[in-house]
């Protein structure tokens, strides 16, 4: 017997967190949730293009002139339209299909779908109740599943490799720009691409969200590298930090505070926990070092598919952990005119705490 594909089985679980939420249709755009949901990621444009998943059907409008791209990617049934006969007509037979005729029905949206996209669907309900993906597919996809684990492991193992190699090209002169170049070019040679990059000399590490640029590297001067690649459909996110010289006290006291928050923050992380108790652990040790004002930012962000998605490791945030979520821990302390400090991992929260998918250690990387 063939076991069921992963899309399978989140669209089973998805089927039953609807009928817990009383939830009648979910309809999904072309963005992340579809792709993790089907596996179908196609184009974005004008063009309306969704999923919609009832108790007993699901199925896709697609623009006649994407089906066969997107067919390798599912089987689930297309409802095609073309550019002169418009998806209007192929809307109402999806929606008939789906069973989702009936007035005052429950529906969630896709809150990353084009207001096109979604304001046509509802025109096409009778007198529907939205709302979006907060208790439908959002904590489906805030679990991770083991696939979705291996491949979160794979990027950060390369990830690994690619910082550990731009730390040791570092030398004098050599710029911002032609080290993002190197770590992209480790990337590419490793199947993978360029997420992102942030690569700080100096005082440009006082900015948590630098462009690189083409300050050049002296002695004396802190580094922070923050990077991450995509491999197979999953990113990287690390950042490490060191310095090209002989540290002050000042940066030693820095470094040292970081790593008790980014601690402090690994303890606090178990499930049942706020995620504003995280926030909470890690942004204490810095406040009370005397550099809470200096703590410029939120201790982290969930990922997946998307480098940025829930749970959101805020001081405003209201979710409660749970098992198989994905998310940052990167306290920092960012001193105008200086440098900065922001040490970051990305954790898997198992039952007893969480496990870091990179196997680099944090300890300060040093060049001279």
């Amino acid at each position: 017997m063939t076991a069921p594909s992963p899309f399978d089985t989140r669209l089973a679980n998805l089927r039953a967190c609807m009928a817990e939420t009383g939830t009648d249709l979910v309809a999904l755009g072309p963005s992340s949730h579809m792709a993790w949901l089907s596996g179908v990621h196609p184009h974005g444009d004008e063009r309306p293009v969704m999923l919609l998943v009832s108790a007993t059907y699901a199925g896709f409008l697609m623009p006649a002139l994407n089906a066969a791209a997107a067919r390798k990617d599912t089987d689930l049934p297309f409802h095609p339209w073309s550019d002169d006969q418009g998806p209007e007509t192929a809307l109402a037979e999806l929606l008939q299909a789906s069973g989702a005729t009936a007035p005052g029905l429950s529906v969630v949206l896709d809150e990353t779908m084009r207001t096109d996209f979604a304001l046509r669907l509802l025109d096409a309900l009778d007198t529907p109740r939205r709302r979006f993906t907060e208790d439908t597919v959002g904590p489906l996809r805030a679990s991770k599943d083991g696939e979705e684990y291996a491949a979160i492991k794979a990027a950060h193992r390369l990830n690994d490799e690619a910082v550990k190699a731009a730390f040791a090209a570092l030398k004098e002169g050599i710029t911002e720009r032609e080290v993002v170049a190197l770590i992209q070019e480790h990337y590419k040679a490793n199947g993978a691409t360029l997420e992102f990059c942030s690569v700080c000399f100096g005082e440009s590490g006082a900015f948590p969200h630098h462009y690189p640029g083409e300050t050049t590297l002296a002695q004396d001067m802190a580094v922070l590298i923050d990077t991450g690649c995509r491999l197979n459909g999953y990113p990287s996110d690390m950042t490490r930090c060191g310095f090209f010289g002989t540290p002050g006290e000042d940066y030693l006291e820095v470094f040292a505070t970081v790593e008790r928050a980014v601690q402090a923050a690994l303890e606090a992380a178990r499930p049942g926990v706020p995620a504003s108790a995280v926030d909470k652990a890690a942004r204490d040790v810095i406040s009370e070092a005397g550099y809470g004002a200096n703590f410029l930012h939120r201790t982290g962000h969930g990922l997946g598919i998307d480098i940025h998605e829930p749970p959101y490791i805020a001081a405003n945030s209201d979710a409660i952990l749970a098992e198989g979520n994905v998310f940052s821990i990167e306290p920092g302390i960012y001193l105008e005119g200086r440098f900065g400090v922001r040490l970051e991992e990305i954790v898997i929260l198992r039952a007893d705490g969480p496990e870091i998918f990179s196997e680099m250690p944090r300890e300060m990387q040093r060049g001279t």
